[in-house]
C-alpha cells in the first residue's frame, strides 16, 4: 500500500517520472491500437521484424550525423523500418515464399546488418557518450517533454488515418481477396498500415528499445482479442490495455531501484495477456475448462437417464427401481455429482426396495420425457 501511494505521489509531481508515465501511456495506447491489425492479419512477427530492422537505421543515423542527433537517428530508423516493410511485401509478391518466411528473412538480415553497423559506430569518436546500445533495450529516462509531442503527433496521425480509411482497412484486414475484387488498392492500404506500425516502433525505441518493442505491439492486442468480437472494440480495448500497461509499468519502475521501464511495461502487458487467456468469457481457459466439465457431466447424465429408461421399458414398469450396482455394470460409474444433480433437477428419485438395503433410483415422469427427447422420440 505504501508503494502504491508513493507511486501515485510521483505521478502528480512534475518531473521525469511524470514525463515517462505519459510517454509510456501514449506509446502503449498507440502500439496497442496498431498491433490489433498485425494480430488479426496473422502477422504478429511483423512488429518483431520491423523493430529489429530499425537497428541499422539507428546506426546509420548516428554515422551520418556524427553525433547522437535524435532527429537523424529516428529518421534513419523510420527509413530502415519502411525499407524492411517494403522488402517483406516485395518478397511475398515476387516469390512463392509465404509471409512468415519473408518476415524471418528480413528480420535476420536487417538485424545482422544492424549489429555490424553498431560495431562500426561504437568505434567512432564519441560513440561511448552516444549510448547507442540503449536503443536495444530502451532508456525511458532519456524521454523529454518534446518527445511527448512527437508521440502525440504520431498517435493523432494514426488515429486520423484509421478513421479516414476505416472501412477499407477493415475489409482488407479480414478479406483482402474480396477487397481486391472490389477494386480497392489492397497493396497501398496494407502499406499504409505497415508504415504506421513502423512509425509507432520508431517513436517507442527510446522507451522499449528494438528488442522489446514487439511486445508492446502484440501483447495488448492479444489480450484484447480474448474479450471482444468486433474490430472496433478490439482496437479501443487494445489501446486501453496498452496505455494501462505503460502507466503501471512506469510507476512500478519509478518506485523500484534499478528497474528499467521498458522491461517492466512488457512484463505488465504479458500479465494482462495471461489474465485474459485465463479469465475471458467464452475464450478463456477457465471458462472453457468449466464448459468441458459441464459437457462431460451432461453426457454422463444422459447416459444414466438412457440406462434407467431402457431398464424401465425392458421390465414394462415406468417406476422400475434401478440398483446402484446394476447401473455401474451397465454404464460404469457415472462420475462425481451426476446422480445428485439429476435428483436435484427432478429427473430421478431415490426409492426403497426391501429387502435390499443398497441404494435404488427410479425415473420420474420428467426423467422419462427427457430420456425420450435425448433418444429422438416424442415425450
Amino acid at each position: 500500500m505504501t508503494a502504491v501511494l508513493e507511486a501515485l505521489g510521483l505521478l502528480f509531481q512534475p518531473g521525469i517520472v511524470q514525463t515517462v508515465v505519459l510517454g509510456a501511456a501514449l506509446l502503449g495506447g498507440l502500439a496497442g491500437a496498431l498491433g490489433a491489425f498485425a494480430v488479426l492479419r496473422q502477422q504478429s512477427l511483423l512488429g518483431d521484424a520491423l523493430s529489429h530492422a530499425t537497428l541499422p537505421g539507428v546506426c546509420l543515423g548516428f554515422l551520418v550525423a556524427g553525433s547522437r542527433d535524435l532527429g537523424a537517428i529516428l529518421l534513419g530508423a523510420f527509413l530502415a523500418g519502411g525499407l524492411a516493410a517494403l522488402s517483406i511485401m516485395l518478397i511475398t509478391r515476387a516469390t512463392r515464399l509465404k509471409t512468415d518466411a519473408a518476415l524471418g528473412i528480413v528480420l535476420s538480415v536487417f538485424f545482422a546488418a544492424g549489429v555490424v553497423l553498431l560495431t562500426v559506430a561504437q568505434g567512432q569518436p564519441g560513440a561511448a557518450q552516444a549510448g547507442l546500445s540503449t536503443f536495444l533495450f530502451g532508456q525511458a529516462a532519456a524521454i523529454l517533454r518534446t518527445d511527448l509531442w512527437i508521440m502525440s503527433g504520431v498517435a493523432a496521425l494514426a488515429a486520423g488515418t484509421l478513421a479516414a480509411l476505416w472501412k477499407e482497412v477493415k475489409l482488407v484486414t479480414f478479406d483482402p481477396d474480396y477487397a481486391r475484387a472490389l477494386g480497392l488498392p489492397v497493396l497501398l492500404i496494407e502499406g499504409v498500415v505497415t508504415l504506421l506500425i513502423a512509425l509507432a516502433i520508431v517513436v517507442g525505441l527510446q522507451l522499449a528499445g528494438v528488442i522489446l518493442m514487439v511486445a508492446l505491439l502484440i501483447a495488448p492486442a492479444a489480450a484484447a482479442r480474448q474479450w471482444v468480437r468486433s474490430l472496433g472494440a478490439m482496437v479501443w480495448l487494445s489501446a486501453g490495455l496498452g496505455a494501462a500497461a505503460g502507466i503501471t509499468g512506469a510507476l512500478i519502475s519509478a518506485t523500484g531501484r534499478g528497474l528499467s521501464t521498458g522491461p517492466v511495461v512488457v512484463l505488465v502487458a504479458s500479465a494482462l495477456v495471461l489474465a485474459s487467456m485465463l479469465l475471458a468469457p467464452e475464450r478463456g481457459l477457465i471458462w472453457r475448462w468449466g464448459r468441458a466439465a459441464r459437457a462431460r457431466r451432461g453426457i454422463a447424465g444422459r447416459r444414466v437417464l438412457a440406462a434407467f429408461h431402457g431398464l424401465a421399458e425392458a421390465h414394462d414398469d415406468p417406476a422400475y427401481p434401478t440398483e446402484e450396482g446394476m447401473l455401474t455394470t451397465l454404464i460404469g460409474r457415472p462420475g462425481p455429482g451426476v446422480m445428485e444433480r439429476l435428483e436435484r433437477d427432478g429427473m430421478i428419485r431415490r426409492v426403497d426396495h426391501p429387502p435390499e438395503t443398497t441404494r435404488h433410483w427410479e425415473l420420474t415422469e420428467r426423467g422419462h420425457d427427457r430420456a425420450k427427447r435425448d433418444q429422438g422420440g416424442r415425450p
